[in-house]
């Protein structure tokens, strides 16, 4: 398998890791709410992920951030997770899916 399909296959495997995500204040997973900017593997063990949240002042970042973490560290293979949090550029509704913004009622 080459290194680009297996990395391919890694980032699939943790966008389905990431969807088990929820900021516990809202009804819709992280990867659905537009808060992941970035999947980036490193290696077959190491990944950075970049994101934010939907307020810089959210009370729940710290478990947000250590779910992330978690789930992404379960998908096969993965060692090391980086969480790069950034609120540039901030969360705007705009970064909803589809499916998110049915889930909350805004379309």
């Amino acid at each position: 398998m080459s290194e680009e399909k297996n990395y391919s296959e890694i980032e699939s495997n943790i966008v389905k890791a990431l969807k088990n995500v929820y900021d516990p204040e809202i009804p819709v997973n992280v990867y659905d709410l537009g808060l992941i900017y970035e999947i980036d593997v490193k290696s077959e063990k190491e990944v950075d992920i970049t994101m934010t949240l939907t307020a810089p002042n959210c009370p729940m970042a710290d478990i947000v951030l250590n779910d992330v973490e978690t789930y992404v560290k379960d998908v096969k293979g993965i060692e090391n997770v980086n969480v790069i949090l950034t609120f540039d550029p901030p969360w705007d509704k705009d970064l909803l899916s589809e499916e998110a913004k049915l889930e909350l009622g805004m379309m």
